[in-house]
C-alpha cells in the first residue's frame, strides 16, 4: 500500500522555493497528487502545500527529511515545514458541556471517515446523561468545575492531554474560558466554535438578545484558542439570514446547525493539514 503524505511549509517569499521543493520531491520519488501555494504580498510570505506519496522512493523517510530542510538552506530561508502520514487520523480530545450537537456531528462524521480524526477522550463539566451522546468506547471524564476549583480542574484537564497526547483539543460547545495558562500550553492545536455574535452579544442567551435586537444575520466561527478571549486566528465561519417571523428558538435551532457544521469543517481542514497560522491569521488550503 502507498502511503500518502502532505508537506506544509511557510517562509518568508523568495523567487525558486516551488521549483527547488518540486525538484527535491522528484528526486526522492515523490509523486505529487495535490499542490497549493500562496503568496501573501502585505507580509511577504510564502505557503505551499503538497500531497504526494513515495511509489517510486529513492530513499527513506529520514533521507526525505533531510532534503526538505535543505532546501531551506540552499535559499538561505527561515524554512518552517511540516511532514505528515496523510493516512494516520489525527488523535483528539474533546470538550463539552451540556450542548453535545456539535460534538455528536463529529463523532458521526469520524465514524464514517469523512474526518480523520480519532477520539482520544471527552472531557466533560457536567455528568454524561440523555443530553451528552457519545461513542461508549471513547473514555468519558466528568470534571465538575466552579470558581473556586477552576485551576484544580484544569489541570486534571492537561494531565488527560499529557496522557493522550492529541494533536487537537477541540471545544465542542464547551462553555467555560480557558485560562491564560492552559490556553497557552494549547496554542495552535485548540479549535472553539462560537456564535458570531460576539463580541455585540455578550453572556447568556444570544439569540435572545439577537431577537430582541432584530439581527438579520446569524453566524457562527471556528477559531484557534489564545488567551485573547475569541480572538484566535480564525479557521472557518458561517452565516444565515433570518428575519423578524424567527422566534428566539427557531434562531437557536437555526443557530446550532451553523456551529456543528463550521466546527466540522474546521476540524476537518485542520486535520488535514490545509491550516496555516501566521500571527493572527489563518491561510487555509481549503
Amino acid at each position: 500500500m502507498i502511503t500518502p503524505y502532505v508537506l506544509k511549509l511557510q517562509c518568508p517569499d523568495r523567487p525558486g522555493v516551488v521549483a527547488k521543493v518540486s525538484t527535491a520531491l522528484f528526486e526522492c520519488g515523490g509523486n505529487v497528487t495535490e499542490a497549493q501555494q500562496f503568496n501573501d504580498p502585505v507580509t511577504g510570505w510564502f505557503f505551499m502545500r503538497v500531497a504526494f506519496d513515495l511509489a517510486r522512493a529513492r530513499g527513506t523517510y529520514a533521507s526525505l527529511c533531510e532534503t526538505i530542510a535543505e532546501v531551506g538552506r540552499s535559499l538561505s530561508l527561515e524554512l518552517e515545514w511540516q511532514l505528515y502520514d496523510a493516512s494516520v487520523p489525527s488523535g483528539a480530545v474533546i470538550l463539552v458541556s451540556k450542548q453535545d450537537h456539535c460534538l455528536r456531528d463529529l463523532l458521526y462524521n469520524a465514524s464514517l471517515g469523512d474526518i480523520k480524526l480519532a477520539v482520544k477522550a471527552v472531557v466533560s463539566n457536567h455528568p454524561k446523561g440523555s443530553f451528552l451522546s457519545a461513542d461508549e468506547s471513547i473514555p468519558f471524564h466528568y470534571l465538575p468545575v466552579t470558581r473556586e476549583t477552576k485551576s484544580q480542574q484544569e489541570a486534571q484537564i492537561r494531565e488527560i492531554v499529557e496522557e493522550t497526547k492529541p494533536e487537537l483539543v477541540i471545544l465542542a460547545r464547551y462553555m467555560q474560558i480557558l485560562s491564560n495558562d492552559l490556553s497557552e500550553y494549547l496554542k495552535d492545536r485548540c479549535i472553539n466554535i462560537h456564535h458570531s455574535f460576539l463580541p455585540g452579544f455578550k453572556g447568556a442567551r444570544p439569540y435572545l438578545q439577537a431577537y430582541e435586537r432584530g439581527v438579520k444575520i446569524i453566524g457562527a466561527t471556528a477559531h484557534y484558542v489564545t488567551s485573547d478571549l475569541d480572538e484566535g486566528p480564525i479557521i472557518a465561519q458561517d452565516v444565515e439570514h433570518v428575519s423578524h417571523t424567527d422566534t428566539p428558538e427557531e434562531l437557536a435551532r437555526r443557530g446550532r446547525d451553523i456551529e456543528r457544521r463550521v466546527l466540522t469543517r474546521a476540524v476537518k481542514w485542520h486535520t488535514e493539514h490545509r491550516v496555516f497560522v501566521h500571527g493572527n491569521r489563518t491561510v487555509v488550503f481549503a
